[in-house]
């Protein structure tokens, strides 16, 4: 992300049992004293315009399109891929706003070489080639490194990550530890991949299953505070099972260059009000759960394996089936979980004025379906992967 979080700079670019239901009593909207910045970071995959197929053409179109973005298009891990980076913002208006400026210069550099951009967690066609990772230092040391687990992610996955301006570090590390049980549900709110090698792979996100085989994805670790993450994040440095910190991939993190907490569970969606959503339910839990965080409340334990089996239910059905409440250690819709998300953070979705449009853009999205069930809509049309291509393609 660029700009400014909470005061601070950010240049360019710079997550055993059954637990009690101990989830504490909603913050009252009165003890929100303060809201967080938000910004978010879209990845997404260039196709050719014929096939569909992801090809590589990032180094033209990001020459392109940063004529006007500068540092705010970036390249990612395959030529296939590219990410762009919102500035920090304060209103649903001014994310939408540029969202749309990105959107519309990287699809008009991308056109210009006759490709097509595309917001989907994973290829919808597969790639018809070999393709190597982009040509820069760390991710030629990734691909050694990590030989065949590189190799299962060719082509690309694509992710949307969501920055909540943070006032230090510390607040960072405890806020992640207060969000775990809540990032399922987002997590399913945003399923958007469930196609695999040109086949539905019978999982709303199946970007979410390739990449959490990735050394340093997964949940967040129940961290005390920042020496906590420090001791362990130097360990697994250390250890040489991550190459550096960046490597911390896990779906809650205090991002390394910008003073914010970075969520990292959600696929990257065609949709613009799925990615307002997201945004504006990450930012509500997080002004709704930093005054627990400040008054010194603990964080909920919820044991590590159920946390897993609740991502992977979340892959696995997006928001059209069931999920798991990690309060209660028992299945439920996913819907219904959705609407306990939207209570927990109504005190600071409150605060932004934001709850009247939260509730309306997740009864819209009930309405028309997640993205995996909108791709999967497009191909029973016709039986075509075209088809698919052409509905999360970003115009």
């Amino acid at each position: 992300m660029a700009a400014r979080h909470e005061g601070n700079t950010c240049p360019g670019r710079t997550a055993a049992g059954c637990p009690r239901r101990s989830e504490p009593a909603l913050t009252s909207v009165s003890e929100v004293t303060s809201v967080p910045t938000v910004g978010v970071e879209e990845e997404f995959l260039l196709v050719d315009r014929g096939t569909g197929a992801p090809v590589a053409c990032a180094p033209a179109v990001i020459k392109r399109a940063a004529e006007s973005l500068g540092p705010q298009v970036q390249a990612e891990l395959f030529p296939t891929q590219i990410e762009v980076c919102t500035l920090p913002v304060r209103t649903p208006d001014e994310l939408r706003a540029d969202l749309r400026r990105l959107r519309r210069a990287v699809a008009a550099a991308a056109d210009e070489v006759r490709a097509t951009v595309v917001a989907s967690g994973t290829p919808v066609v597969p790639s018809a080639t070999v393709v190597e990772v982009s040509d820069r230092p760390r991710y030629l040391r990734m691909a050694a490194e990590f030989g065949a687990m590189t190799e299962e992610l060719v082509g690309g996955v694509c992710g949307c990550h969501v920055h909540v301006g943070m006032p230090d570090r510390e607040h960072a590390v405890r806020l992640g530890s207060h969000l775990r049980p809540w990032l399922p549900v987002l997590q399913a709110l945003s399923s958007n991949s469930p196609f695999r090698a040109g086949r539905d792979s019978g999982y709303a996100s199946w970007r979410a299953m390739r990449w959490s085989q990735w050394p340093g994805v997964g949940p967040a670790p129940l961290l005390a505070d920042e020496a906590a993450y420090e001791r362990l994040v130097g360990a697994l440095v250390g250890s040489g099972a991550l190459l550096d910190r960046g490597m911390i991939y896990w779906y809650a993190r205090p991002s390394e260059h910008c003073p914010t907490l970075e969520i990292r569970v959600a696929d990257v969606n065609a949709d613009l009000d799925t990615v307002v959503l997201l945004a504006l339910l990450v930012r509500g839990l997080a002004a709704a759960l930093l005054t627990e965080v400040r008054a010194g409340v603990p964080a909920p334990e919820v044991p590590d394996p159920l946390l897993r089996a609740a991502h992977w239910r979340a892959a696995r059905d997006g928001m059209e089936g069931q999920g798991i409440d990690l309060f209660s250690g028992r299945a439920r819709p996913a819907a219904e979980l959705a609407d306990e998300l939207i209570a927990r953070a109504a005190p600071g979705l409150r605060a932004a004025g934001d709850l009247e449009l939260a509730g309306e853009l997740l009864r819209r999205l009930r309405t028309e379906g997640g993205g995996a069930a909108r791709q999967r809509a497009a191909y029973r049309l016709r039986g075509e992967l075209r088809d698919v291509v052409g509905a999360v393609a970003v115009r």
